[in-house]
């Protein structure tokens, strides 16, 4: 439960229609599998006391009363374990019949929550059995057997946790997930983190697609985790056929299930935090406080540490399945391209950029070009420009050279030699000690090139910096960190690289796609230092670290403002077979650092595409002092214990 984490489990006991006894004995030994398993939240099928298919069997006061019996003894026989459970019974109260869940924790029932949407079409006649609730009544109590005070029994209930102030349980029954406006929404705007769902919803063909669609769509809508128990086989009797298919989502993620026929068990972990940071900055995610119309009740959980089982992903920014990949790819070059052939066409202009034979102004080249061919116009008027000076290798050089003659723009080589020696000698450098200002004078040099044959030809400075430099303050001010408009600013190196390697596999021109695979294998270097015996002597991740694990800390720090701690952990489950844990947490340190420091370069940063949800733009994505400290994440970062 630390970090917000919270292991949950949907089961599907094997039930016996009508047998009660069965069904205790079943739903006590999956409470304590789940207990075994380290699950603190677990959803049990819908009227899973009796069975879900004993039709007019539930007329029978016998098959009721045993029913509750067994809640009671189910209650007791729980009391030791730290698990809160939601189960499924038929419940008689004031002469009506309900179709309840009954929430569980700590030896307590803790109160019912009836169902209020009641189908009654197709095989489903519940409608002959059960009342529908109705939420415009007086909510009830009961004094119920067994239980050390009145029980609450209504659908406007949160179940919440001491422990774990984030963790707050809402309740709905199957046909309430599928109607216009479920209750886990309204559940949602009142405070509730998790959703439980006790289902049985046969299987018919296609049903479990939909299903899963269902699921996760709702999660999404709600911000939140939902757990959906469905009935298993052993309800498949006369016409239909159920199959244990459950679920667990978070936020439009689906983060387990069990197969339909299959083991009938899904576990997981729901992050709360991730919940609670996205709803903080989502706008629109309405809340609403009317404690007098909503029952909220308290249970406690053992604080511990959760084991976490949850994928995750080393690439936040890149998805793993290669179609989905291809369409993110081809999804954010049009947005790239969009967004400057709108500037283009706004000005009516002609593109200046530099070329360097690297990936981030080799996917800055094939946008622009896009950008033309979608306005039509001459791709000469993209105008690429060279300018090898004291670490450009032959290799880089040819390779920038023959990617523009491939495309068919114009190519100019500028040499920055000179020009840099004589500005070394102006302003009193000795040109020979290869320090900050050696390096960054031939940044600033390129850049003031580029922007005066912008001046000369009628044209803009496409930018070529991305998002993963400019969170490091990996640019020269007022060098390769001006633009007129930056293509790449929200664009992560591990993403630029797949990008470059979206534009190889459509290629249909052969020179082009050699090199364009060249170039995603030439080592990332800003090129500023003398080369060595002819190869790169700067390798930019020998500097500031791995672009893998700056992209993953970066889009936990922003996306959902992870403490260092938790960013820290994941790191070590998505990266632990390739780096350790010393290794982690150092270049975690430099990120922060780096991070804060560097704020002041993004504070006066030129125009870009936004394609995805994390941003470092000013004018509204990332607004952040300059002069922020960093010292309160240090700090946190300082008590991590490796």
């Amino acid at each position: 439960m630390n970090n917000g984490f919270i292991k949950v489990a949907a089961a599907s006991p094997d039930l016996r229609v009508a047998d009660v006894a069965y069904n205790k004995a079943q739903i006590i030994a999956t409470v304590e599998r789940a207990a075994a398993d380290g699950v603190r939240v677990l959803c049990l099928p819908e009227l899973a006391i009796t069975g879900y298919t004993c039709g007019d069997l539930f007329g029978s006061r016998l098959l009721i009363d045993a029913a509750k019996k067994a809640l009671v003894e189910i209650v007791q026989a729980t009391a030791d374990l730290p698990v809160f459970f939601a189960v499924g019974l038929p419940y008689l109260h004031n002469g009506k019949l309900y179709n309840v869940a009954a929430a569980v924790c700590g030896g307590r029932l803790l109160g019912l929550v009836p169902k209020t949407n009641i189908p009654s079409y197709g095989e489903f006649y519940e409608r002959r059995n059960f009342t529908p609730w109705n939420a415009e009544q007086t909510k009830w109590t009961d004094d119920y057997v067994g239980n050390d005070r009145s029980v609450n029994i209504d659908t406007d209930q949160i179940f919440m946790c001491t422990d774990l102030p984030e963790l707050k349980i809402g309740i709905e029954i199957c046909e309430d997930a599928w109607v216009t406006i479920p209750p886990s929404s309204y559940l949602a705007q009142k405070g509730a983190t998790v959703i439980l769902n006790l289902s049985a919803s046969d299987e018919v063909i296609g049903k479990a697609d939909y299903r899963r669609q269902l699921i996760s769509s709702q999660s999404a809508k709600i911000v939140g985790g939902y757990v959906y128990a469905d009935a298993g086989l052993g309800e498949s009797t006369t016409d239909l056929v159920f199959s244990g298919h459950n679920l667990i989502a978070e936020n439009g993620t689906i983060l387990a299930e069990s197969k339909p026929f299959g083991s009938g068990y899904a576990v997981n972990e729901i992050d709360l935090q991730r919940i609670v940071a996205e709803r903080a900055r989502m706008t629109t995610f309405e809340t609403q406080t009317s404690p007098d119309d909503t029952w909220e009740t308290e249970f406690s959980l053992p604080l511990e540490s959760t084991t976490l089982t949850r994928r995750i992903a080393r690439r936040p920014f890149v998805p793993d399945d290669e179609a989905t990949l291809r369409r993110r790819c081809e999804s954010i070059v049009t947005m790239q391209a969009e967004g400057l052939a709108r500037r283009v066409k706004q000005i009516g202009c002609k593109c200046v950029i530099g070329i360097s034979g690297g990936l981030d102004s080799t996917l800055a080249l094939l946008v622009t070009v896009r950008a033309f061919d979608l306005l039509g116009r001459d791709r000469r008027e993209i105008i690429t420009v060279t300018m090898p000076g004291f670490g450009t290798t032959s290799r880089t050089k040819s390779n920038a050279e023959l990617l523009c003659e491939s495309l068919g723009v114009t190519f100019r080589t500028i040499p920055i030699g000179n020009a840099v020696k004589q500005h070394l000698a102006d302003i009193g450098h000795d040109g020979i000690t290869t320090d900050v200002t050696y390096e960054n004078s031939q940044a600033r040099e390129r850049t003031q090139i580029l922007m005066d044959v912008a001046n000369m030809e009628n044209g803009i400075v496409v930018g070529t910096g991305d998002l993963s430099e400019l969170a490091l303050g990996w640019a020269t001010y007022n060098g390769d960190h001006m633009s007129m408009y930056g293509v790449n600013a929200s664009i992560p190196k591990t993403l630029v690289r797949h990008l470059v390697a979206y534009f190889a596999a459509i290629a249909t021109d052969e020179t082009q796609k050699r090199v364009l695979l060249d170039i995603l294998d030439t080592p990332v270097s800003p090129e500023l230092l003398p080369a060595k015996d002819g190869e790169i002597a700067q390798k930019t991740e020998d500097l500031v670290g791995p672009y893998d694990l700056h992209d993953f800390f970066l889009y936990y720090l922003l996306r959902f403002g992870f403490a260092p701690d938790k960013i820290y952990r994941l790191a070590k489950i998505a990266w632990g077979e390739v780096y350790d844990a010393t290794t982690i947490l150092k270049w975690l340190k430099i990120f922060l650092r780096r991070f804060f420091a560097q704020q002041f370069k993004r504070s006066c940063l030129p125009d870009g595409p936004k394609v995805g949800t994390v941003t470092l733009s000013p004018r509204g994505d990332w607004r952040m002092p300059s002069d922020a400290s960093a010292a309160l994440w240090l700090a946190e970062a300082e008590k991590i214990k490796e």
